[in-house]
């Protein structure tokens, strides 16, 4: 006897970005379907993927949708305090919605506000409960809510991969 089941159609964004990670060219091939997919289902005027060593406390960009005011390879040094306590130390999201808020936790934030760019959504990329890198989509002012980031997180965690080759260091 044939039991009814329910049928869900796969999302078109996550299947363009699972598609991508069979392509030789990587990890550009994946960062810029993820580019794609979240620029379509969320929105970003500027987005970078950074990854993050625990030994050293820095940053480094491996991916710039913008790479004249961002290039990839900058690097920076992350001081404690509560970004990165909310998102390397307990993984979750960071949003700031105005440019107060980013004043507060960006020291770059006035070339982040000259690119238009007012709200921030930093998503975390977590692997065995450690924090190797983010998301980080920046839009207007108040662009961004909490069902952006539970949208944002299925396409992070497609990054991790990425963010465990070596290549991508």
């Amino acid at each position: 006897m044939l039991r009814a089941r329910t049928k869900y159609n796969a999302d078109p964004l996550l299947c363009a970005v699972a598609t991508s990670q069979g392509s030789a060219d990587q990890p550009h091939a994946l960062f810029a379907a993820l580019d794609e997919a979240l620029k379509s289902a969320i929105g970003h005027r500027l987005f970078t993927i950074l990854t993050y060593d625990s030994a050293t406390s820095e940053a480094a960009r491996v991916y710039s949708n913008l790479p004249a005011p961002y290039p990839t390879g900058g690097r920076k040094r992350l001081a404690p305090g509560p970004w990165t306590e909310t998102v390397l130390d307990r993984g979750e999201a960071y949003i700031g919605r105005t440019l107060a808020d980013l004043r507060m936790v960006f020291s770059d934030h006035a070339l982040i506000a000259s690119l238009g760019c007012e709200s921030v959504l930093n998503m975390p990329v977590r692997w065995c409960g450690r924090t190797l890198g983010s998301l980080n989509l920046l839009h207007e002012a108040g662009w961004y809510g909490e069902d952006d980031a539970a949208l944002c997180r299925p396409f992070a965690q497609f990054a991790l991969p990425a963010l465990l080759s070596p290549a991508s260091s």
